[in-house]
């Protein structure tokens, strides 16, 4: 729609900049944001969004959960400003423009799947140690949703609680019911004390030999399967959908998510989140997704330099295990992650080739679309992921570690560092981003420096911890004379501080 057609149809003057309230009865006005800022905010909570008219796309989506709804939602161009009150509607739309660009702001009040709350109230019970009743929450969770990624986590946890209070035989059959749902963190249910009552039981030694048995079948790089099915589902539904349009939701759900592979359902619950999410994100890019079509189906191709990489591992790091890498068509907000089912790669992020539009793409978008090329090495890296051991720390140092130690092996096995981007900028700036993160290093701040999309500027990229990360390891990697030794000490390292300390990195601050 045009601005001229908009202006026809809106109730609303471009004079109108004063405060004013919508209700679901009102016509959806035309706000103006001349300086391409909209910010989105809630006061009783501090949510708070702020979008670019330019890089919004078709419709820009706000989700707001039940807890939220009695706040108003207020929204505010810098000219034009309005509050929305919820009124049983399940969206509001309004059009904003920049007077160049007009986007569709959608303001959906969404319910999140039943097992997701009750999931976090059983949790709170466990933490407050009232156990019996934490167990009623998550059993209510199995029944609200019998099926997902979610189901053996609720086993598990369940089994803890049960174990906790006592209780063994409730707790094996609950952990044998987990394990049989797919739970393969051998590590942790080894370390995890709320297990101790169990530890010497026969059937719980037989479920760690099960896990033992499956864990010793990754030990061999050429028997990894390269998953494919889920994009090919995906693209079975992208046409049905350009077919029948006002089916597109039912469609997606029955030919690709209700046919998930175990990857692609985790991908689901970590990345994707809700298919209202999802759709978003392909309704705002109908150039983008056909032009990369032909590069999601490339994976057969890669297999050498995969496998090539694999082996590399294994030899740095002979207890390495290979699970099966599946392919998925996500949301274009994570070109890759782990899981206990193994690699899951969004290819949409890695299919990047010299014909692909990329005028849909926002800033952060277009800074982290790759080229089909280097999938190889995007697996390199999340199969580090899946190798490394200390997952619990939650300092910046800790999470830079994880993510710096994925570029750094990932590059030793696979010849290329997937963030060479990050590298460019911040090398000539290096002592100045040290300086900043050296602020921040032991505090809970990831969130400015890992997985910070929203704060990429075109003079200042996110993901930065990436780089500081990278560059403790390398530093730690070249100080070391056993070079496989180093690789394991990475890998394993427990105490981030400590590992920091001996990598000697802030030393050549000091000596300029």
């Amino acid at each position: 729609m045009t601005l001229k057609q908009l202006l026809q149809t809106s109730c609303l003057a471009l004079g109108m900049f004063s405060p004013f309230l919508v209700s679901a009865q009102a016509k959806a006005p035309l706000l103006r944001a001349p300086q391409d800022t909209v910010q989105v905010f809630m006061k009783e909570n501090n949510f708070s969004l702020t979008f670019k008219v330019s890089e919004a796309g078709k419709e820009k989506l706000v989700r707001i959960g039940p807890k939220s709804r009695p706040n108003p939602i207020h929204v505010n161009t810098g000219t034009d400003s309005l509050a929305v009150i919820y009124q049983n509607n399940q969206r509001e739309r309004f059009w904003v423009t920049n007077g160049k660009d007009t986007t569709s702001l959608v303001i959906s009040y969404f319910t999140p799947p039943a097992h997701t709350e009750l999931n976090k109230k059983a949790s709170e019970l466990y933490h407050q140690k009232n156990y019996n009743e934490s167990i009623k929450l998550y059993q209510q969770s199995l029944a609200a949703s019998p099926k997902g990624s979610h189901v053996r986590n609720t086993y598990y946890n369940i089994a803890c609680n049960y174990a906790l209070m006592g209780q063994k035989e409730q707790a094996l059959n609950y952990l044998e019911k987990s394990v049989a749902a797919g739970y393969k963190n051998l590590s942790n249910m080894k370390r995890d004390s709320d297990l101790e009552i169990l530890k010497q039981d026969k059937k719980y030694l037989k479920l760690e030999q099960q896990l033992e048995k499956k864990h010793a079948q990754l030990g061999d790089p050429d028997k990894v399967q390269l998953v494919t099915a889920d994009v090919h589902n995906f693209w079975k539904a992208y046409d049905l959908a350009a077919r029948e349009p006002a089916r597109q939701q039912e469609i997606f759900e029955k030919e690709y998510f209700e046919k998930a592979s175990v990857g692609l359902q985790d991908y689901f619950e970590f990345k994707i989140g809700s298919t209202e999410l999802f759709l978003n994100n392909l309704n705002n890019k109908t150039a983008f997704f056909p032009a990369i079509r032909k590069n999601t189906l490339q994976a057969d191709n890669m297999k050498a330099d995969i496998y090539k990489s694999f082996h590399k591992m294994k030899e740095l790091y002979p207890a390495s295990t290979f699970p099966n890498v599946y392919f998925v068509v996500g949301r274009y907000n994570s070109a890759g992650t782990a899981s206990d089912n193994g690699l899951l790669i969004g290819i949409d992020q890695f299919s990047r080739s010299e014909d692909v539009p990329m005028h849909e793409l926002n800033l952060w978008e277009r800074n982290n679309f790759n080229y089909i090329k280097n999938v190889p090495p995007l697996i390199a890296h999340e199969l580090i992921h899946f190798i490394q051991t200390n997952k619990s720390d939650t300092t910046l140092l800790a999470g830079s570690l994880t993510e710096g130690m994925a570029d750094f092996i990932g590059e030793l096995i696979s010849g290329t560092n997937i963030n060479k981007r990050l590298h460019d900028f911040a090398n000539p700036r290096e002592e100045e981003i040290w300086e900043k993160f050296k602020a921040e290093m032991y505090l809970n701040r990831s969130k400015n420096w890992i997985a910070n999309g929203n704060q990429e500027r075109p003079d200042w990229p996110a993901d930065l911890g990436y780089y500081m990360g990278y560059k403790i390891c390398e530093a730690y990697y070249n100080k070391a004379t056993d070079k496989k030794q180093a690789v394991k000490d990475i890998l394993e390292f427990q105490d981030a501080k400590a590992f920091f300390e001996a990598s000697g990195y802030a030393d050549k601050f000091s000596k300029s």
